[in-house]
Parts: structure tokens; C-alpha cells; sequence
């Protein structure tokens, strides 16, 4: 990356560090307990369901990470879920994982991963 702006890099780096501590972390519009949007309350729902311990960030309260997020891994729409560092997607793919019950697996695996630390 050329010259990065400090913010945008001092942003870039609290998103790889909050996705590096947590082994399940979604980034979503509000609170699990009060999402701002329907994507993020069904994603935040298809979470708990699963019983598995989760982070979350709210979006709308972190202005900058709302604005360049979408530059972390180039994945333009919000909610994004991160499982063991990873990427998985959006909303839908959160939903099309809980369905199959590949959701559930992967935060118990991630989450016991991190435990082993």
C-alpha cells in the first residue's frame, strides 16, 4: 500500500487485531441486543443460536471502522462475520452456515482453539 493515510492504517490494524483475538467476531449495525438493521439482527440471531461465545462490533459506533472495513478484505457490505481470522461473509452466507449446522461447528472450533492458547 502507497503512502497510507495513519488513520486508515491505525484502523486497518485494530480490525486485524480485533479479528486476531477473537475467534468468532462479527461486525455488524448496532448491538446483538439491539441490532440497527435487519441483515445484522438475523446474522446476530443465526449466531447466538448456535450457543457459542461471539464478539461483535457496532459499526455505527466506530465511524471509522464503518468506513474502511470494507477495505480489510475488500468485502464491501456489512454485517461481516470473521471465524478463527477468517472472512465468511455477510448475512446470507451466516445463514446458509446455520442451516447446514456448519456454523455451529466452526465457532465451537475456533472458540476451543482460542481457549487452547
Amino acid at each position: 500500500m502507497e503512502n497510507q493515510d495513519p488513520i486508515v492504517k491505525e484502523t486497518l490494524e485494530r480490525i486485524h487485531s480485533q479479528v486476531s483475538n477473537n475467534p468468532v467476531v462479527l461486525y455488524m449495525k448496532g448491538t446483538p441486543q439491539m441490532p440497527s438493521c435487519g441483515f445484522s439482527s438475523r446474522a446476530a440471531q443465526a449466531l447466538a443460536e448456535t450457543e457459542e461465545k461471539f464478539a461483535f462490533v457496532n459499526i455505527l459506533a466506530d465511524a471509522t471502522i464503518f468506513e474502511h472495513l470494507p477495505k480489510y478484505q475488500d468485502w464491501p457490505t456489512f454485517p461481516q462475520l470473521y471465524i478463527d481470522g477468517e472472512l465468511q461473509g455477510g448475512c446470507d452466507i451466516t445463514l446458509e452456515l446455520a442451516e447446514s449446522g456448519e456454523l455451529k461447528k466452526m465457532m465451537a472450533e475456533a472458540n476451543a482453539k482460542h481457549e487452547v492458547k
